[in-house]
């Protein structure tokens, strides 16, 4: 029997009987034996990207691209496997050439194996049953999840808090005392480049904030690349620093955060993986449930880097006006704070003032402003006069408190309320089983204060959504390929042994990451998708086959036996290339290994399935059945209501 292939279809050309049939005719039959399954095939692999379109989140951005590829090409791959190919396979094959039967040692050697599992078909069946839930029940909890696979990244990022209020010049000590550090760690010729942005822009900077990302002079954000033959990179490397940051830094703050660009859109805004926000009216009401949150997460031994995102407790000056006293002197409390602002900060935010020179026409902001070096101390701010006809007298001290106090040195809103955030990072543990035991946490605190909410914020709410739809995604993929299968075969029976084949899949995907240690990701679920979709095509084939068999009068265990052994070699070839496609995905980085490894597994367990239990269940479900269609079209001469019979 000669076989051609394109892509994952195949058109098979029938041994040529002893009186001979010519080439043309033989691919035309094999072509038409061959179309419906072929259709259906193509169908049941495009209906399981159909859920893509009705995703959300990051799950469509995702598969919507993927669905639409895989979609045209099956289509042209139908298209070509029914035009192109068959005139292709009458010109390859020579005249007088005939195709050997078919009948090799590995058609002997399954011959005997599938007679063995069709004898045993039903203790068979009831094994693959109880071994495939027990698997799922036991491996598929042990997986983690999360968006993307981790990568070692050859960057990462670096932010330093020291304290609250502490000078530029200082914050700059530290950080290059940081940068020294890791150089020691990861070796100073490992170092490709390194930068980092220190405190905050001076107000007259023409950059807005909201693209920096410091709250104050105390911060410092650094951002080093490593090279490529640099052997200690991710955890590992972050572990150390984190250890040696503490040893030689210890009250400084610090906190890992994504580097490269992937982690960056999928935290959403959130500095790190985890964030947990308090917000509502109160902000002391918030502050105090963010205490009890830090609290509690501080003893979660998985999470990294806890802190508050913003500084609480920023040192300010706190002047309280006297009015009764101020009022003595003809002023106002907002006279004594513009007196204040001009001579601590600038008049420009009070008093624009712009100057054109009239030589070159360019315009000066001209502003007021008393030397910093003169403003250091409580005496000296409560030495500013206040009074506005320039008079010595009043001093501020004289119609107001001067002194120390604390304030928050970022304010964040979201609604319109004020926001207590916590970020952490993660270690030694999948994002999604991180996301279960935070959860768990946070339910243990109870219910926050009337009027206070808490959010989680990061990575954990798109991982939610994007598992959620993924799931969903593949059972309805599997419920359309079901109805699909169903209205074609006119039998559910046959639909239920065609669909028997993704719990293998399922299987074989659980076992695969688990034993590779990888998670369930967006690449892990695209190859368990993809494994779905080729394996049930490989078994709408071979029950396509089994059922022609039957209707020519061959009973339900002949028809299995013929099915299997006439679609041994294209579902082994099938699942062959597609494994030799996916090993170098699979062996090859951490963003692409997921994907290969859960369509390799799958289709390991599933081309097993297909050949073993798939022709049992058939034989159980086909074994007494009838030769004629239950179709209820009157013009399908198979039905027994076809309307040439008399009633």
């Amino acid at each position: 029997m000669a076989r051609l292939r394109f892509s994952h279809c195949a058109v098979e050309v029938g041994k040529v009987p002893s009186s001979g049939m010519a080439r043309a005719q033989a691919v035309v039959d094999a072509t038409r034996k061959t179309a419906m399954a072929r259709l259906l095939s193509m169908l049941c692999i495009l209906s399981v990207f159909v859920p893509s379109f009705f995703m959300v989140g990051v799950g469509r951005q995702l598969f919507v691209p993927l669905s639409m590829a895989v979609g045209l090409a099956m289509i042209s791959s139908y298209v070509l496997s029914s035009t192109l190919v068959p005139v292709f396979s009458v010109w390859i094959m020579r005249a007088g050439k005939r195709g050997h039967d078919g009948v090799g040692w590995l058609h002997r050697v399954y011959t005997r194996y599938l007679n063995g599992v069709i004898r045993f078909r039903w203790p068979l069946t009831l094994a693959y049953a109880l071994g495939a839930g027990a698997i799922l029940f036991l491996v598929a909890p042990r997986l983690g999840s999360e968006i993307f696979p981790q990568t070692e990244a050859p960057q990462f990022r670096l932010r330093l808090r020291a304290a609250a209020g502490t000078r530029i010049e200082r914050t700059e000590l530290i950080e290059l005392k940081a940068l020294d550090l890791i150089k020691q760690e990861v070796g100073p010729d490992n170092v490709e480049i390194s930068t980092a942005f220190i405190g905050v822009q001076p107000a007259s900077y023409p950059i807005n904030t909201i693209y920096l990302w410091t709250s104050g002079p105390q911060e410092a954000v650094m951002l080093v690349a490593l090279k490529a033959e640099s052997k200690l990179r991710g955890e590992a490397l972050r572990e150390r620093i984190r250890g040696r940051l503490r040893r030689e830094l210890p009250d400084v703050q610090f906190s890992f955060e994504a580097g490269e660009i992937v982690s960056q859109v999928m935290s959403f805004g959130s500095p790190t993986p985890i964030e947990v926000a308090v917000q509502g009216p109160s902000i002391a009401n918030n502050r105090a449930f963010a205490e009890k949150v830090r609290a509690r997460l501080s003893r979660m031994p998985e999470l990294r880097d806890l802190q508050y995102s913003q500084p609480l407790d920023y040192p300010t000056v706190e002047v309280q006006v006297d009015r009764e006293r101020a009022g003595q002197f003809g002023l106002t409390a907002a006279g004594v704070a513009r007196s204040l602002v001009a001579a601590t900060s600038s008049s420009r935010f009070i008093d624009p003032n712009y100057w054109r020179d009239p030589a070159s026409g360019n315009g000066f902001q001209i502003q007021v402003e008393i030397p910093q070096n003169r403003m250091q101390t409580l005496e000296a701010v409560s030495s500013l006069p206040v009074m506005e006809n320039g008079e010595s007298r009043p001093l501020l001290g004289d119609v107001a408190t001067v002194k120390y106090g604390t304030a928050f040195g970022e304010v964040e809103r979201y609604n319109m309320q004020r926001v207590v955030s916590l970020t952490a990072n993660i270690s030694g543990k999948p994002l999604g089983v991180v996301a279960g035991d935070l959860r768990r946490a946070l339910a243990e605190l109870g219910e926050p204060p009337r009027g206070v909410t808490m959010a989680v914020r990061g990575q954990i709410p798109p991982l939610e959504q994007t598992v959620s739809g993924l799931r969903i995604g593949l059972g309805l993929s599997i419920g359309v390929i079901f109805l699909m299968l169903a209205a074609n075969f006119q039998s559910v029976r046959l639909a239920l042994a065609v669909i028997s084949t993704a719990p293998a899949v399922l299987c074989g995907v659980a076992l695969t990451l688990w034993i590779t240690g990888t998670t369930l990701n967006v690449q892990s679920f695209m190859g368990a998708i993809m494994a779905v979709g080729i394996a049930v095509a490989n078994a709408i084939l071979m029950v396509s086959f089994a059922e022609l068999h039957r209707r020519e009068g061959m009973s339900g265990r002949e028809a299995a036996l013929e099915g299997g052994r006439g679609r041994l070699r294209a579902i082994l070839m099938t699942a062959s290339a597609m494994i030799a496609g996916m090993l170098p995905l699979a062996l090859g980085t951490e963003q692409t290994a997921p994907l290969g490894r859960a369509v390799i597994g799958g289709l390991v367990f599933a081309t097993v399935a297909t050949l073993t239990v798939l022709p049992a269940l058939y034989a159980i479900f086909q074994g007494r059945a009838r030769t004629v269609s239950p179709s209820l079209d009157p013009t399908d001469p198979d039905s027994r209501y076809f309307a040439g019979e008399p009633g």
